[in-house]
């Protein structure tokens, strides 16, 4: 394959004898927007192009960024804006160009061509992008060529490339050799095996100049990266012009810094100064200079269509008919019955229908346009005016489906004294810098977005989710700004302390941002104990009712080894709906876990009891067809002597009946082992019969037949028992209806030092 390659460099090589325009074959300057009407001016557009600046930018998150660009225009001017191929599609999508005036947008072209698959089906060689070696020279079989370099010079027709195998003296089977073919001038078939020494030139000027445009479309296809559309803007007198679009651009990203100061960490109450930066880069094909740049935290729903590429659909290829011939045949016509019951002839009433319909009530439709030309009646989809940039009016009898917009244009926000000012609307909040920024295109930057004294203390975190203590920053956002999920990195006596992440933090909140493991502290997870117990017990219609408190209680015992105190705040994870039942309170509470302040002094140990409380409600149905709670009952019986006395009928009474399902079942068994047994005898009776030894299994056999009929009559009498059970167990749980208060310890666990899983 290395061979190949070289060869097909050479063939690369071949020199252009067409020349082609820098945009590519075929390209050509398309309109997407056209003035009409009668108010259109006719003057010439002059050739001069006026570029249009960059003057406001918004980026937002999810990777598109809102664009205006605004300039003074004189009488009919054109205006030109540079864009990168990736960008066009969405600028086609949501342009909107605005005439401060009574200008009118003309013409708005940009540098478009075919996508290269299509350009490439104009010529005849037959090859696509990025072909294989072999197919370019089987793209040339049947032309004249000259192969130089494997001995003495061939000239003639290359009839084909082949592939073959080579086992070399080792055994070793090569797979890399091609071979020409080529029918010489005079006659003779001769090979030639393409090496990096062999050279192949085509002899056929038209065929040259195919290859030639084939590598020129190849070139205009892939250095089509910069797109320039061009606006006219037909108007009199000084004007203003503003073009806005949207566009993909990188994602801007947010990064602080945490200053403290110089006094030591453990600033408990203190402040550090926190600086945020944003940072953006602007890849798109114009200068940012100067503009009014706001940076979005939300992502609007946004998608790519490809407007900029020419698109051709796929139309079926139908075959041509070469069905069997037979003989031409004629039929006579069949009469039809028309509507008042007369008959009339097959073309007479085709004929009839399409008069019918030419002859129907007329209908209009008026389509808005650009100048808001057209109108409509019946069923007009609607009538407009309007001067091609502005809201028109829709119209026409049985109302308008739609009228003459240009778009949506967010105003220009109004720069307030101060750094950075926030907008918060739907989901987002904005950055909005007050200074201009200057970002060039293909250049990055880093923008202020706040500088701010905030409250921020040190303190050390530490959770069941993550067993090393974390030295961290509780940090409150008493800024006017909410500060965007990005990084952070801290800054302690001058140095630099750790880095980590933060999500968004709104006004008013405060945040534990933790950056680094604090190595002086420990926690150790003591004792843990769950008891439970039981408050009331009630049953009513069959329901047993049982209000039973869980107490959880741990104990955490917190080490400072540092030559300075430490805060350390203690992430106790929550449990369902169970309440704190303990002292002290937790400084703050979130979803999942409760935080308690702990402060400790050098080289000394506290211990911190963290006490739950969880209120639980059981429902027991008791029936007859579930007596799976009799131990459960009798295990509650013995709480107290009344519930005891309350409880002991129906205990009986399930015993009693679910001892004698035991019985029916042990009787159904011992039934079956009989019925084997007789199964047995029988076998043996009809072997042996004749034979003397047939005597004892005809008296087995009788006695076991015996013994089936007397577990027979066992069952129909265990039957009517457990119905009479069963009828007795539901009159005592109907009656039985009672309420009892009573404060029984059902249950008390102690773990060592770490909590059982929930």
């Amino acid at each position: 394959m290395r061979r190949l390659l070289a060869v097909f460099c050479l063939l690369a090589l071949t020199p252009s004898l067409a020349a082609q325009s820098p945009a590519g074959p075929g390209a050509k300057s398309r309109p997407v927007a056209k003035a009409a009407g009668p108010a259109a001016n006719t003057a010439a557009i002059p050739g001069v192009i006026k570029d249009l600046p960059v003057r406001k930018v918004v980026l937002y998150k999810n990777g598109v960024g809102y664009f205006e660009h605004a300039g003074a225009v004189s009488g009919n001017q054109r205006v030109a804006i540079d864009f990168t191929s990736s960008q066009l599609n969405d600028v086609l999508q949501s342009l909107t160009a605005l005439d401060s005036k009574d200008g009118k947008i003309g013409t708005v072209s940009y540098s478009s061509t075919s996508p290269i698959e299509q350009q490439l089906k104009t010529l005849a060689l037959g090859l696509k992008d990025y072909p294989a070696t072999v197919a370019v020279y089987q793209a040339i079989r049947g032309q004249r060529v000259e192969v130089t370099g494997a001995g003495a010079p061939l000239t003639g027709r290359l009839v084909n490339v082949e592939f073959r195998k080579e086992t070399d003296k080792n055994g070793q089977t090569s797979e890399d050799h091609y071979f020409l073919i080529v029918a010489t001038d005079s006659g003779a078939l001769r090979t030639a095996e393409l090496t990096d020494s062999v050279s192949v030139r085509m002899l056929d000027p038209s065929l040259e100049k195919q290859f030639a445009n084939y590598l020129e479309i190849v070139a205009s296809a892939q250095n089509q990266q910069l797109r320039r559309l061009t606006l006219e803007d037909r108007g009199a007198g000084e004007r203003q012009l503003l073009v806005s679009y949207i566009s993909e651009v990188p994602v801007w990203k947010s990064t602080y810094r945490i200053v403290f100061p110089q006094t030591g960490t453990s600033n408990v109450g203190g402040s550090a100064i926190v600086q945020g930066w944003a940072v953006v880069d602007n890849t798109v094909g114009t200068d940012w200079d100067s503009v009014q740049l706001s940076l979005v935290a939300g992502a609007p729903q946004s998608f790519i269509q490809p407007l900029s590429q020419p698109l051709y659909t796929r139309r079926p290829e139908i075959p041509i008919a070469t069905e069997e011939q037979i003989t031409p045949q004629t039929h006579e016509a069949a009469e039809l019955q028309t509507m008042n019951g007369g008959l009339l002839a097959p073309q007479a009433m085709a004929m009839g229908k399409a008069q019918a319909i030419m002859a129907g009530p007329a209908s209009g439709f008026g389509v808005a346009g650009m100048e808001g030309v057209g109108s409509g009646s019946g069923g007009g989809i609607g009538s407009g005016s309007g001067n091609g940039y502005g809201p028109g009016t829709g119209g026409g009898a049985g109302g308008g489906l739609y009228h003459v917009a240009g778009g949506v244009v967010r105003p220009t926000d109004a720069i307030q004294e101060g750094d950075v000012f926030t907008n918060a609307f739907d989901d987002f909040f904005e950055y909005a810098l007050a200074t201009p920024v200057t970002v060039h295109k293909n250049e990055s930057a880093m923008v202020p977005i706040l500088q701010q004294e905030l409250p921020a203390e040190h303190v050390t975190l530490w959770s069941d989710k993550e067993q090393t203590p974390l030295r961290a920053v509780w940090l409150e956002n008493k800024s006017k700004l909410t500060l965007d999920a990005g990084s952070f990195s801290i800054f302690e006596s001058g140095e630099f302390a750790g880095e980590g992440l933060l999500d968004p933090i709104h006004p008013g909140e405060k945040r534990l941002l933790s950056y680094a493991a604090d190595q002086a502290v420990k926690v150790h997870r003591g004792g843990y104990m769950d008891t439970r117990t039981l408050h009331h017990i009630a049953m009513h219609e069959g329901v047993l009712v049982e209000q039973t408190s869980e107490v959880s209680e741990s104990t955490y015992t917190v080490t400072n080894a540092a030559d300075e105190a430490r805060t350390v705040i203690v992430e106790h994870a929550r449990h369902g709906n169970a309440e704190l039942d303990s002292e002290p309170k937790p400084a703050e509470t979130t979803a999942t876990a409760y935080r308690f302040r702990e402060a400790v002094d050098p080289h000394q140990s506290e211990d911190l009891h963290v006490g739950e409380k969880a209120m639980l409600n059981e429902k027991i149905r008791i029936t007859p067809d579930n007596t799976d709670w009799s131990e459960f009952l009798v295990t509650t019986s013995k709480y107290t002597p009344e519930l005891e006395e309350k409880l002991r009928p129906l205990i009986d009474a399930e015993t009693a009946l679910n001892d004698l399902t035991r019985r029916i079942g042990e009787n159904l068994e011992k039934q079956k082992t009989l019925a084997a047994d007789e199964g047995r005898d029988r076998d043996n009776l009809t072997a042996l019969k004749g034979n003397d030894a047939a005597k004892r299994f005809v008296e087995e056999l009788n006695r076991a037949e015996d013994e089936i009929e007397a577990a027979r009559k066992e069952q129909a009498g265990l039957e009517k028992d457990r119905d009479a059970a069963r009828a007795h167990l539901e009159i005592v749980i109907a009656a039985l209806s009672f309420d009892t208060d009573l404060s029984v310890v059902t249950q008390s666990s102690e773990y060592g030092d770490r909590a059982p899983r929930r």
